[in-house]
């Protein structure tokens, strides 16, 4: 992941954060000297490193004007310091503080994990062989089927979410979400809104999903990409079916052969010689999960859907002015493209 220096406006004011930290017994004094970066791959929740006292911490907290509901830091800190338990490739979690008065904001403090973060820059700049791409995938789903089995009652998470109907409650929350954040006009999206209320499965398995399961919220333990370390980003884990999950990932795993305007939309290494195709991703998940793929087209249609609404939300708030955050000023038209492509997959009822 990148860092940058803060963002204008994203800034963490030093000195009551150096005073929590003192608090919580992370640094010995609040004299020390504290650097703070921003990671920038991120279009949701903050996050920054704090490097104090030769230590270095994550932070995450919700962006200015977020809606607590889908930036619930206290929901996040709870779900990877009780998967931690069971699951070592969630962070390790330090403290959460609800006191606003110290950063405007809810936020937590976690472990800083080594590795290496596979985004679209990363990938091409470490120019990784073609045959290397096979192992990358594999790790990868390894670790997803591996989440997949968490045992979520073990670790107190049983109420995390409500598995009865949530293939229902998802289509028909999302579909609303989009509504909520509409700024033009796209048919596609509500022809997809329509298609996907008559096409839900009625029965489905329930597990532990993540929700957001993309290369660059994955840590890899080193180049031989034959571990992953630790996995980022659960603000959107629940109880749910986990086919929603690889639908959500075949979503964002854009190949070689999707249109330029995909591949700018949705950057990531997946688009690099050597990689499986979407099909064969999801066939590599049916022999690892043991699953049954018969309604794969629904599931990668929600998945293309959901990255829709994300993208959609995000203009939105860029929209009205809440954030100058220059990446987002297109991402109206990468919503759009998302709906198109959905479509796509419907008329042609394939996900290549």
């Amino acid at each position: 992941m990148s860092n940058q220096k803060v963002r204008k406006g994203e800034e963490l004011p030093d000195i009551p954060l150096k005073k929590y930290l003192k608090e919580i017994n992370l640094i010995n004094s609040v004299e020390s000297e504290l650097f703070v970066q921003q990671f920038t791959n991120g279009y949701s929740n903050l996050t920054y490193l704090l490097q104090i006292e030769n230590k270095e911490y994550v932070l995450r907290k919700p962006p200015k004007g977020a809606i607590k509901r889908g930036h619930d830091m206290s929901r996040e800190f709870k779900v990877q310091n009780s998967v931690h338990k069971v699951f070592s490739k969630a962070p390790k979690m330090y403290a959460f503080c609800n006191d606003e008065t110290i950063l405007g904001s809810d936020f937590y403090i976690m472990k800083k994990k080594e590795g290496v973060i596979l985004n679209f820059k990363e990938a091409k700049q470490r120019n990784i062989k073609p045959s290397s791409y096979k192992t990358i995938a594999n790790s990868w789903l390894d670790t997803l089927v591996e989440l997949h089995k968490v045992d979520y009652n073990a670790v107190g998470l049983g109420n995390l979410g409500k598995p009865e109907g949530y293939v229902e409650r998802q289509v028909s929350n999302w579909g609303k979400q989009y509504l909520k954040a509409k700024t033009d006009e796209y048919h596609e999206a509500e022809m997809v809104i329509n298609w996907m209320k008559e096409h839900q499965p009625k029965k489905y398995d329930h597990c532990l999903i993540h929700n957001d399961f993309k290369y660059d919220n994955v840590v890899f333990k080193d180049d031989s990409w034959q571990e992953v370390s630790a996995v980022l980003d659960w603000e959107m884990a629940t109880l749910g079916d986990p086919l929603m999950d690889l639908g959500t990932a075949l979503g964002y795993w854009t190949v070689a052969s999707d249109h330029d305007f995909v591949k700018q939309g949705i950057p990531s290494p997946t688009v690099f010689e050597g990689n499986p195709i979407r099909s064969k991703i999801a066939q590599m998940y049916a022999e690892k999960s043991g699953r049954n793929l018969d309604n794969l087209v629904f599931y990668y249609v929600f998945g293309l859907f959901k990255i829709a609404v994300i993208a959609q939300q995000i203009y939105y708030r860029y929209d009205k002015g809440w954030t100058t955050d220059s990446r987002f000023a297109n991402l109206n038209k990468a919503a759009e493209l998302c709906c198109k492509l959905a479509l796509k997959a419907i008329k042609t009822n394939k996900i290549d």
